[in-house]
Order: structure tokens, then sequence, then C-alpha cells
């Protein structure tokens, strides 16, 4: 069965249909599968990460990671990025302010030392759960999050085409949404979506995440490493998730749903969803 690429994240494969509704048949169709490549970070020459994503908005997903994982703490602190095609793959080749890349290199040593040592369980447990900053709420009205939600697989050509796809979608404070990045991988495909808004000069105060995921920790705080104060996503929360957006103040929502949604946290100073209509 043969393959060819016709798309950055999509290759098209041949393959074999199996029916079996009055006796087993086979058919031979073409099929869009999304593509998964190893992505190398590169930081001044350093590789720091190699991450399994979808080969499109690369220039999204690198700033995006880099800024959700504290590499990087303003858009303008990437002064180049380059992306490289290899044998096994592609590289991303950031150049960065020398104060991060100081502060990148001392947090690969100990990494190298706590990886080695086995049994030191409470400096590595401590280090797995990094400070949450502190996020302003929006208001949402239950009718804005149907909206988004609504309008959300229009947005996902990737997903629509392959079936392997997460999407990461910006909406704004009426629920229209804005901005979509796709990905096999649902963190990338949040940091590809951050990446994009930093482009744009970072998340409008009224507007929220909308990811077709769950909301697992690393969805909570790379939202509000980039000042997203509102995430909402299509499966379920999980509790250090909840905790978390406590922590934060960040309003979390999920099992989105057509007619129904839960929301998980609302701070005390942000309105209820209830209280607003559209």
């Amino acid at each position: 069965m043969s393959g060819r690429e016709d798309a950055p994240g999509i290759r098209r494969q041949s393959v074999e249909v199996r029916r079996g509704a009055t006796g087993w048949y086979a058919e031979e169709i073409e099929d869009a599968l999304a593509r998964e490549v190893p992505v190398a970070l590169v930081y001044n020459g350093i590789s720091h990460a190699v991450m399994m994503a979808t080969p499109e908005a690369l220039e999204d997903f690198a700033l995006g990671f880099s800024l959700s994982e504290g590499i990087l703490a303003h858009p303008h602190e990437c002064y180049d990025l380059t992306i490289h095609e290899e044998a096994r793959g592609l590289a991303v080749h950031l150049t960065i302010a020398s104060r991060r890349l100081a502060e990148l290199k001392a947090r690969r040593r100990n990494l190298a030392g706590r990886t080695g040592c086995g049994l030191c369980g409470t400096e590595a447990l401590d280090q797995a759960i990094r400070p949450i900053p502190a996020v302003q709420a929006p208001a949402l009205a239950d009718a804005t999050i149907q909206r988004a939600l609504a309008g959300l697989a229009d947005h996902q050509a990737l997903q629509a085409a392959t079936g392997a796809t997460h999407g990461a979608a910006w909406c704004d404070g009426l629920g229209r949404i804005r901005l979509v990045r796709e990905d096999v991988g649902r963190h990338n495909a949040l940091d590809k979506l951050i990446g994009a808004l930093s482009r744009q000069g970072g998340p409008e105060a009224d507007g929220f995440a909308l990811v077709s995921s769950r909301a697992s920790y690393e969805m909570v705080h790379k939202s509000a490493s980039a000042g997203i104060g509102a995430l909402v996503a299509v499966s379920a929360a999980t509790a250090l998730a909840v905790e978390q957006a406590r922590e934060a103040g960040l309003l979390l929502v999920g099992f989105a749903r057509p007619g129904r949604h839960l929301v998980y946290h609302r701070p005390v100073d942000a309105p209820s969803t209830r209280a607003y209509g559209c």
C-alpha cells in the first residue's frame, strides 16, 4: 500500500476497508492520515527537547512551547527562529537571549542530577509541579461557551480529514472562534495556539481557550502561563487541574457537550456564567 504527502500535516495512504454486513469483502480506498514526526527544539545550538508533532505551524509551536514551559518570558526574547529538515525529522532552531540560555543550561544540569539519583524523591516531586501564575478570569455566559463549542468542528480541517488530531481554539467574549491550531498531541495544539496568540500581542482579557481534549494539569498550567484566564475542555478535568485552576484563579470548564457543560472552578470574583445572556 503506497503513501504520498500532499499537505504539511497530511499523508495520503492506500488502505483496505473490510466490510461484513452480508459477508466479508475488501475494498481499497485512499485515506488521509495525520502526520506525526520528531521535532527537535534547539536553543542557541543546544538541543533541549524532541517532541512528536504534526509538522505544520511549527513556528507557533516552538514559540508557544518556549513560553508555556518558562524557557522564555516574552516573545521578544526569541531573536531568530528557523526550521531545518533533517534525515529523521525536523529541527527548529531558536536564537534566544543569553540570560534565558543560562537559565536553560542550569535547568538541564539540575534535571540530569535528579534523574540519576533514583530515590531523591522530595526534590524531584517538588520540581514536577511548577508554581502557576495568577490570571484574571473573564465572565463567560453559558451560551458563549456553547456557541464556541458548536463552531469548533468547522475550524478543524485536519481533524475532518484524518480524525486523528486535537484542536485548540481561541474564542472571543461572544464565543466566536478567532484562531485554531491542530496537532496529533493536545499539548502541542495548545502550544501552537499560545505561540500564535503571542505573535498577535497576547490573549484578550475577555476571551478563552477551547480544547478538544481533557483538561489535565499541563493544559491548565500552559494556559495560565500564557495569561489565559479561562479554559474550556471537551472532556473531563483531572483533580490536579482543578487544584491548579483554583490556585491561579482560572475559570475551568469541562465535559463541554451540546446543551451541557461542567464548571469545575469559577473564581469568587468572576461573575456566574448564568448571570449573563448573549
